[in-house]
């Protein structure tokens, strides 16, 4: 979907998910039905938030200095 069209159109279901999760009256978060497969029950608003991507490690760089001895056998 296009993401000006969502600016216009929040309450229409197009909006992104809030990442709330639903709590019952203990205070327990509530499960996923899988009954219903267009509605998500765990989240308040009915809606999983997409998943962020993690940050690929940079590599270290080579060390400098004196080289290691070869041991001879």
């Amino acid at each position: 979907m296009f993401t000006w069209l969502k600016r216009f159109l929040p309450n229409l279901g197009f909006g992104e998910a809030s990442g709330v999760r639903a709590r019952n009256a203990k205070g327990h978060y509530v499960a996923d039905d899988p009954k219903t497969p267009n509605v998500n029950e765990a989240y308040v608003d009915g809606k999983k938030p997409k998943r962020k991507r993690k940050s690929v490690a940079k590599k270290a760089p080579a060390k400098r200095g004196r080289p290691r001895k070869n041991k001879v056998k």
